[in-house]
C-alpha cells in the first residue's frame, strides 16, 4: 500500500463520517442542482447540443497536433508568444523568468485549475513573489491555507458562517458579516493590487484555433482586471483546451454555463486575440500563452481513456457523484477530483500511486448521464481498473485474494461447503478491515439461491 493510498483511505473515512461537512456539501450542491435543472430548460433539444459538442471535441483530440499548430500560428500573427511546456517544472521556470524579467514582486491571478496543478503559488512564494488570488472563492481558500475543493467552486465546503469567521480572525470584520459585506471588503482590498500589478496570470476555458484567441469565462470580472491593468498577461492552458473556431463558442459557452452553474450564459465572456495593438488604448503590451502537457499526452495515448480530454471542466460530474458528495474534494488528494479526476489522474501522475481513485466509484453512471460532452466516465473508470491489473499495478495480496475468490466462485461444491454462520465468520475475519468500520458487512443467508430454487421447483415453497 502506498502512502498516497493510505492517506486517501484515512481522509475519506474521516470526511464520510463528518456529518457537519456532509451537510454543508449537500446544501451547497443542492443549490447548484436546482439552478442547473432550470438552466437546462432553455434548450429545445439538449441531447443534440451535447452530441455536437462531443463530436467537435473528439475531432479536435483526434487531430490535436494540427489544431494546436493552427492556434500557435494565428496567435503569434496577433503579436502573442507561445511557450510549450512538457511538464510542470518547465512551465514554472518560464513563468518565473517572465515575472523577474519585468521586475514584478507580485502577480494578480484569476481562477485557474492548471496553476493549481503545477503548484504555481507555492513556487512563486519560494522565489519571493507574491501570488494574489482574485477570484473570491480562490481568495478564501488561499487565506485558509487550503487547496480548492471543487474545480468550479473552490470554497464549496465552507458555509457563510465559516467565511465570516475567517475574515473576522484575519481582518477583524464583524463576526456576523454578510456575504455582501465580505465581497465589498475583498473588492476594495484588491483594487489597488489590480491597478499597480505588472503581471497578470489567467487560465483559459477555450483556445480558438482559427483565430488564435484565448477565451475566458467568469462571473466576477476579476479575470478581465487581471488582463486589463498589468503590462504583461500570462495564460496557462492545457493542450486539450483547443476548439476549432469562433463559431463553436455559441455551442460550448452555454453548455459550460448551464452545466457548471445553471446560468444561461456566464456573466463575463472575453475573447482575447493577443497583446495591445497600435490602435488600442488598453490591455497588456506583452501576452504569453503557455501550452502545458504535464501528463496529458499519457491520457492521449490511451485508446479508450483519451476521450476524457474532451472535458470542458464544468464540474457536473462532481456534483452528481455519490462518492464525491460523501468524501468531498480534498480527500482525493489531487487537483482534479470526482469522476473526471479519477479517470485522468492515474495517467497524469502515475498509475501505481493513483490507481485507487478508479476504484473509488459506485459505477452508477450518473457522471456519464450529466456530462455535456458525453464522456462515458463510468466506463473509463472500468478501463482504468482493467489497465491497472494488466500493467501489474497490484499487490500480491490483491492477486492471491482474487485467485482464491475465482476458484471458489467457479466451483459449485466449494460455494455450498460450510454453514452460513461459518461463512459469515470468515467474511468478517477477511474483509472487515478493508470494508471499513463505518459500514456493515452484508450477511450470507441460511439458504442459498440454489437451495431456494430447487425447493421452489419441487413445490416446497411458492
Amino acid at each position: 500500500m502506498t502512502e498516497i493510498y493510505n492517506k486517501f483511505k484515512k481522509d475519506a473515512q474521516l470526511k464520510s463520517a463528518d456529518v457537519v461537512h456532509r451537510n454543508k456539501l449537500e446544501n451547497n450542491i443542492s443549490k447548484y442542482d436546482d439552478a442547473v435543472k432550470k438552466g437546462k430548460q432553455m434548450y429545445s433539444d439538449l441531447e443534440i447540443a451535447k452530441q455536437r459538442a462531443a463530436f467537435l471535441k473528439t475531432k479536435v483530440i483526434g487531430e490535436l497536433e494540427k489544431y494546436l499548430i493552427e492556434f500557435e500560428v494565428n496567435f503569434e500573427k496577433n503579436g502573442g508568444k507561445i511557450i510549450w511546456a512538457e511538464n510542470a517544472q518547465d512551465a514554472l521556470n518560464e513563468i518565473t523568468s517572465i515575472i523577474k524579467k519585468h521586475g514584478a514582486d507580485y502577480v494578480v491571478k484569476s481562477k485557474t485549475m492548471v496553476s493549481e496543478e503545477i503548484e504555481l503559488n507555492k513556487h512563486l512564494a519560494e522565489n519571493q513573489i507574491e501570488s494574489i488570488e482574485t477570484d473570491l472563492g480562490e481568495y478564501i481558500v488561499q487565506l485558509s491555507g487550503e487547496k480548492p475543493y471543487h474545480i468550479v467552486t473552490p470554497a464549496m465546503h465552507k458555509s457563510k458562517e465559516d467565511v465570516a469567521e475567517l475574515f473576522h480572525d484575519l481582518f477583524q470584520l464583524p463576526e456576523n458579516s454578510s456575504p455582501e459585506e465580505i465581497t465589498a471588503f475583498v473588492r476594495n482590498k484588491l483594487r489597488d493590487k489590480f491597478f499597480n500589478a505588472k503581471v497578470g496570470i489567467t487560465g483559459a476555458n477555450f483556445l480558438v484555433a482559427d483565430s488564435g484567441s484565448v477565451c475566458i469565462t467568469e462571473n466576477e470580472g476579476n479575470a478581465m482586471m487581471s488582463v486589463s491593468f498589468p503590462d504583461v498577461h500570462i495564460v496557462i492552458a492545457g493542450i486539450e483546451k483547443v476548439i476549432p473556431g469562433l463559431k463553436d463558442l455559441d455551442l460550448f459557452w452555454p453548455l459550460l454555463a448551464t452545466h457548471g452553474t445553471g446560468q444561461k450564459i456566464t456573466a463575463y465572456n472575453s475573447i482575447i486575440n493577443g497583446p495591445r495593438q497600435e490602435n488600442e488604448i488598453d490591455g497588456p503590451t506583452e501576452m504569453y500563452v503557455i501550452l502545458l502537457d504535464n501528463g496529458r499526452s499519457a491520457v492521449l495515448s490511451r485508446k479508450d481513456q483519451r476521450s476524457a480530454l474532451n472535458c470542458i471542466r464544468c464540474g457536473a460530474c462532481l456534483n452528481t457523484c455519490p462518492i464525491y458528495k460523501t468524501i468531498g474534494g480534498h480527500a482525493y488528494g489531487t487537483t482534479y477530483s470526482g469522476p473526471i479526476g479519477s479517470v485522468i489522474t492515474p495517467w497524469m501522475k502515475g498509475l501505481d500511486e493513483y490507481k485507487h481513485l478508479s476504484f473509488a466509484s459506485s459505477l452508477c453512471g450518473s457522471c456519464t448521464e450529466v456530462c455535456p460532452v458525453k464522456i462515458r466516465l463510468h466506463e473509463l473508470l472500468l478501463y482504468n481498473r482493467n489497465d491497472s491489473v494488466r500493467d501489474g499495478a497490484y499487490t500480491m495480496k490483491d492477486a492471491f485474494s482474487m485467485w482464491v475468490w475465482k476458484k471458489i466462485m467457479l466451483n459449485r461444491k466449494w460455494m455450498d461447503t460450510g454453514s452460513a454462520r461459518l461463512k459469515n465468520f470468515l467474511l468478517k475475519k477477511v474483509f472487515s478491515a478493508s470494508w471499513g468500520s463505518k459500514r456493515q458487512l452484508p450477511e450470507i443467508s441460511e439458504s442459498s439461491f440454489k437451495q431456494l430454487w430447487e425447493e421452489r421447483r419441487e413445490g416446497k415453497i411458492k
